[in-house]
């Protein structure tokens, strides 16, 4: 059963009213809801404030990195394991073909359930997550294999297990290599993508987001009980971190918006998964154009005008 919000609410009586409609074989009622439909998912999707937005990119039934993997890759095979520790669950990294392209793909799973969100630690990868994606990314680095990452991570996990394994030391060694890579990597901001967590798989020669993802430093609900101490700022807290892909993209600090169905992943999981896949075979042509030389500069230029400004006279 679909799960809907609290501004989705019209949607779904007309969609009710649709299925009812259609027990009853009225084809010129479905047709004249359908209209209706549209209209008001127009209306709706396109008057999103930031904090609808935070809500759309945490919604239960929208794609995880799992899907999207399931929905791209053909011929796949997982790969386990950091060779020191443990293999984390939250993070996730397959070898197989988008098309004919060889590819790896990345990506921070959150899971489904009780049980599943348990099993992948909520989507909160532990420092031996991190580094089994760096091995696999060396590797797919030796032999010239371009990279996906899916980034959906509240955050790396801030248990005392991961303090004590060097959780900061493989996040930050993680953007330390992920900058030196020479094989052609392109990033995509999932769902949600929080703080250091996603940082961390997150450098690449290309990195974009959904059009209904966030990419914040820390979460509205952090931000606010750090500065107002009060919960119920959490809405004014999303609207100042400018969290949206939008947002992000005028301020240059991601280079791509990827338009995802108006209507969000969650109800069209099929054409989210094409857009992606459609926004990746486009960008990895344009990167395998350059040189690895060229890539890495290009690579070094954009991280070094992360943060850049201008003071007005």
């Amino acid at each position: 059963m679909a799960a809907y919000l609290e501004f989705e609410d019209k949607i779904k009586k007309i969609e009710e009213d649709i299925i009812i409609a259609k027990t009853k074989a009225d084809e010129h009622a479905v047709e004249i809801l359908e209209k209706k439909l549209e209209k008001e998912v127009e209306k709706t999707f396109k008057n999103l404030n930031d904090y609808q937005k935070l809500q759309l990119a945490r919604h239960p039934d929208r794609p995880y990195a799992l899907d999207y993997i399931s929905g791209l890759l053909t011929d796949s095979y997982e790969i386990h394991g950091d060779r020191h520790y443990v293999d984390d669950h939250a993070i996730v990294c397959y070898l197989g073909y988008i098309g004919t392209q060889k590819v790896l793909v990345i990506g921070e799973q959150k899971g489904r359930g009780t049980k599943d969100k348990l099993f992948r630690n909520f989507g909160m990868p532990s420092p031996e997550g991190y580094r089994k994606a760096l091995r696999a990314a060396k590797m797919a680095d030796k032999f010239q294999i371009p990279i996906l990452l899916l980034v959906d991570t509240p955050g790396a996990y801030p248990g005392i297990g991961a303090e004590e394994r060097n959780q900061s030391e493989a996040i930050a060694k993680n953007l330390y290599e992920f900058a030196d890579l020479t094989t052609p990597t392109i990033s995509v901001v999932i769902g949600e993508g929080g703080s250091g967590g996603a940082l961390a798989i997150s450098v690449a020669d290309k990195l974009a987001m959904m059009r209904y993802s966030v990419y914040a430093v820390i979460s509205p609900e952090g931000c606010s009980a750090i500065l107002w101490n009060d919960p119920a700022k959490v809405e004014t807290a999303a609207n100042a971190l400018k969290i949206t892909a939008e947002n992000l993209k005028d301020l240059n600090l991601i280079d791509d918006v990827i338009n995802e169905p108006l209507i969000g992943a969650h109800r069209q999981r099929d054409e989210a998964i094409l857009a992606l896949k459609e926004y990746f075979l486009t960008s990895l042509e344009e990167l395998q154009k350059l040189t690895p030389a060229q890539r890495s500069q290009k690579k070094y230029e954009k991280i070094m005008n992360l943060g850049s400004f201008q003071e007005e006279k």
